[in-house]
């Protein structure tokens, strides 16, 4: 989305800050170059503001205002993916707030104390909110009366390279077959004993698991000889490895962090052609379990005979012209033009002037992902 919104003006994407051993060291900005132009900015923090969070969220909007001011930025909106973000932002004047709200993120491990009570406040300043989901829309839309459905999408394209016969990785390639695998954050929302229990009763399955392990202990992950953690993978190598894979999987577990879940990866395992079981995620159930796209399994029985089934789907050429006539129906492209109409129609409705000095297909500015806000 941010690549997307930088090809028609200026995106500033705002990260969590930096804090140096040094306390000496004076509050800057570290601007870095990315992918279409996205200026990622870094705050850089000495180290006696690490544990107060109202001098570093203060010292953090001084040297934002600093920056807007260095850099023309006067009329921008701002686009937020945390309402944590506000503690810092909240004294700038955007022409459009959007709250992009992924996931309940109140739910997740060691969230902060004041997560909903931020949320509550930025419902009151945003013009549009945008969910991840549908499951979460429901949730969402008794809070806000603008808010929109947007469930995970997909780049085709990236993602359709693993269809095309290729290299495996130095790391997967020692790996035999049948591969099951995963990738995303292993995390409390990764069903360990279901994971555990489906490696100790199908030895012959070999369980690829890519992705950086956060927030659990790795002493804690099942270890048994047919279970490859191969640690977290860049975007671009994704494709490598899912062409190696036999059957791809959504290992999640039913608890309060899965709630409002749209995994991304569910249209992108199917991309690339692979095969997918998961468990009862709502948003995976509907709807890739009712167009019979994907097997859904709640206990690990059932999940192995979902293997079972995926590791002969290959040859399926009815579900893969069914999976893809579905992926056709979805794109980033078409997403992001429709966050655009909207946006361009909350800002018609605001005042003349605000409407023409910032659109989205101008100037706009994209809030920060995860602690800050974004600016133009």
């Amino acid at each position: 989305m941010l690549s997307r919104f930088a090809q028609h003006g200026r995106v500033f994407y705002v990260e969590e800050p930096f804090y140096h051993a040094d306390d000496l060291i004076e509050p800057h900005i570290e601007v870095k170059e990315r992918q279409n132009g996205v200026k990622v900015v870094v705050a850089h923090l000495p180290n006696r503001l690490r544990g107060d969070e109202a001098g570093s969220d203060q010292a953090q909007y001084e040297i934002l205002s600093q920056y807007f001011d260095q850099n023309a930025i006067t009329k921008y909106a701002f686009w937020y993916y945390t309402p944590m973000a506000l503690a810092k932002s909240r004294q700038f004047k955007p022409v459009l707030t959007v709250y992009d709200c992924m996931d309940e993120l109140a739910n997740f491990k060691f969230a902060h104390p004041e997560l909903r009570s931020r949320e509550q406040e930025l419902f009151q300043k945003a013009d549009l909110v945008f969910t991840g989901g549908h499951t979460l829309y429901e949730a969402k839309s008794k809070q806000h009366a603008d808010a929109h459905s947007f469930p995970s999408s997909i780049d085709k394209a990236h993602f359709g390279q693993a269809r095309v016969k290729q290299a495996d990785p130095a790391d997967q390639a020692r790996i035999p077959h049948p591969r099951v695998g995963f990738f995303g954050v292993v995390d409390e929302r990764l069903d360990i004993e279901l994971l555990r229990e489906l490696a100790a009763t199908h030895s012959e399955w070999q369980f690829v698991i890519i992705g950086p392990v956060v927030k659990i202990d790795p002493a804690h992950l099942p270890n048994s000889k047919n279970i490859h953690y191969l640690g977290g993978k860049d975007y671009q190598e994704l494709p490598a490895y899912l062409a190696g894979w036999d059957v791809a999987t959504l290992l999640f577990a039913d608890n309060e962090s899965t709630k409002f879940i749209s995994p991304t990866k569910t249209p992108e395992y199917l991309a690339a052609g692979r095969p997918v079981v998961s468990t009862p995620i709502r948003d995976v159930v509907r709807p890739y379990g009712d167009l019979n796209l994907v097997h859904i399994a709640d206990n690990a029985q059932d999940f192995a005979a979902g293997i079972e089934k995926a590791l002969k789907q290959n040859d399926d050429a009815d579900w893969r012209r069914r999976t893809d006539d579905y992926l056709a129906t979805i794109s980033w492209d078409q997403t992001w033009q429709q966050m655009v109409d909207l946006m361009q129609q909350r800002l018609n409705a605001k005042t003349p002037d605000a409407a023409a000095a910032t659109t989205p297909h101008a100037d706009v500015a994209e809030a920060l992902p995860t602690k800050a806000p974004s600016l133009n």
